[in-house]
């Protein structure tokens, strides 16, 4: 793959008479992050779905996870992780019955021992037996992107993960996606995406003054440092706050 996770040139989508996606060019190296950008029907999903092979080109080239987007579509699919828009789980199964049925069509081998973990790593161990539909829009979400964790794909695609979701939702999230590498850092408590900028705290200045010291020396980021707003300190507040959902 020479380090590319996505390589794909001139590719294109019709429905119809309507050009929904025109000529695309993507490449995107192993680690990083793209963002599609553009106004409600711009071709955003379809392209996402091309990629992670739910939809096959009209027209064009390329690869994904070394894959041909035209050719080897089934392949992509059980190796991407792909979180839709619309929250597309089943309202009517528990959070640990809809993780059970997902590890299942993956043919996962100790689907328990998967689901166990996927549970833990996202919180949602707590609420094992809560019906799905019962769930609040930021829970729906956590439990869609263990849904799409959960057979460790090596590609996430996202569409639109944090829409209509409550500030702590939108970051607990963000901080799931963005900041592993951060995770490890000393002084670092949080880590928040907002755009192209991340929002790091934590109880240590020093520490965490030179943890991201050393990340600017070996990476191109600009360090500003801003006084902790009245949004930090609802968050901090909602960390501490009892789950009722919880056993």
């Amino acid at each position: 793959m020479n380090g590319l996770v996505i390589d794909v040139a001139g590719i294109n989508k019709r429905f119809g008479d309507k050009h929904v996606v025109k000529d695309l060019s993507l490449q995107v190296r192993q680690g990083e992050i793209y963002g599609f950008l553009g106004p409600n029907g711009s071709g955003k999903t379809t392209s996402i779905r091309m990629l992670c092979g739910l939809l096959t080109p009209d027209s064009g080239r390329g690869t994904c996870l070394g894959l041909d987007v035209l050719r080897e579509s089934a392949a992509i699919k059980r190796q991407v992780g792909y979180m839709t828009q619309k929250f597309s789980l089943w309202d009517d199964l528990s959070i640990g019955e809809n993780l059970d049925f997902v590890a299942r069509m993956f043919g996962m081998r100790e689907r328990q021992k998967a689901v166990d973990r996927s549970l833990d790593e996202l919180g949602l161990s707590g609420r094992r037996q809560q019906l799905a539909g019962t769930l609040s829009g930021g829970w729906k979400q956590r439990l869609a992107l263990a849904a799409c964790l959960l057979h460790q794909p090596r590609l996430l695609l996202l569409d639109e993960p944090t829409a209509g979701v409550d500030p702590k939702a939108r970051r607990d999230f963000w901080e799931e996606i963005q900041a592993e590498d951060l995770r490890g850092m000393a002084g670092v408590d949080q880590v928040a995406s907002f755009g192209a900028t991340l929002h790091v705290s934590g109880q240590d200045g020093a520490r965490l003054q030179a943890s991201l010291q050393t990340l600017s020396q070996v990476s191109d980021v600009r360090i500003v440092a801003v006084a902790p707003s009245l949004e930090d300190a609802f968050i901090h507040l909602m960390q501490h706050a009892q789950d009722p959902f919880a056993g």
